[in-house]
């Protein structure tokens, strides 16, 4: 990450290594409970949920208010959604199936105002403190304190990693494992693909940035994972969590009663 930059409201200056799970369930009280259990960031997924942009609004500013850094997966790499994305207040994005350096600089210049970039300003937006932020220190924030995270989910992709994270406009990246296996043929446990992933985590390292892991429930494989450099991992997410409590109590009652 560059010197200059805090980025995600300090998400990366965490004694400990940052948390996070996703977001699929168009719902405050997910939130809510996502805070209570202790987690650092939520991630409000629009890639793979069906979330339109005023849930994704409400689950931003439950998030902040409930002090997890909120940030958004975009379901594409269009402007304008990551302008109303971070407008709403999310602290950052993750850009699915980003696989070269000129989309990672596009992507970059969508996070930034001018010169940076070619977001517009939204100064009476939420962001903007309804109008009522003075205007220099919200087009600062919006420079210096959004994280622009390109998914890595591809060959292609984790051979642009270096490239990518040279630019000053993107400050962390994640893999995408499962997309990155399917796309060799293989699965993220292959020799092959964790290859791919180590090598994805010494660019970040190289370049002074983060690098994140997603690994489901499987809390071990996190924290092997982080004894392994990465910087910062997400956890299972709010639809499938009820779904394993669920299958268990019922499992667990149906055992009992022979």
């Amino acid at each position: 990450m560059s010197a200059a930059r805090r980025g995600g409201g300090g998400l990366f200056d965490r004694p400990a290594t940052p948390v996070g799970t996703w977001l699929k369930i168009a719902s405050g009280e997910p939130v809510e409970i996502m805070a209570f259990a202790g987690f650092d960031f939520v991630v409000v997924d629009l890639e793979h949920a069906p979330l339109d942009l005023q849930t994704a609004y409400r689950l931003i500013n439950t998030a902040a208010a409930l002090g997890m850094t909120p940030l958004v997966r975009v379901p594409d790499k269009t402007p304008s959604t990551i302008q109303k994305i971070l407008d709403a207040g999310a602290m950052g994005i993750l850009v699915p199936h980003v696989d070269t350096v000129e989309e990672a600089a596009a992507v970059g210049r969508a996070c930034r105002f001018p010169p940076d970039g070619v977001r517009g300003a939204g100064g009476t937006s939420r962001a903007g403190a309804w109008g009522l932020r003075p205007a220099p220190e919200y087009l600062a924030a919006g420079n210096d304190d959004v994280l622009c995270i390109p998914q890595l989910e591809s060959v292609e992709a984790i051979k642009a990693a270096p490239g990518m994270l040279a630019l000053d406009t993107v400050d962390a990246v994640f893999v995408g494992a499962a997309d990155l296996s399917m796309s060799m043929g293989s699965t993220p446990s292959s020799p092959e693909v964790l290859e791919l992933v180590a090598s994805a985590i010494e660019a970040a390292h190289a370049a002074g940035k983060r690098c994140g892991l997603a690994f489901g429930g499987v809390p071990e494989r996190a924290a092997a994972a982080v004894r392994d450099g990465c910087d910062f991992v997400m956890l299972s997410n709010d639809t499938t969590m009820l779904a394993e409590a669920a299958r268990g109590l019922v499992a667990g009652f149906r055992e009992a009663c022979g």
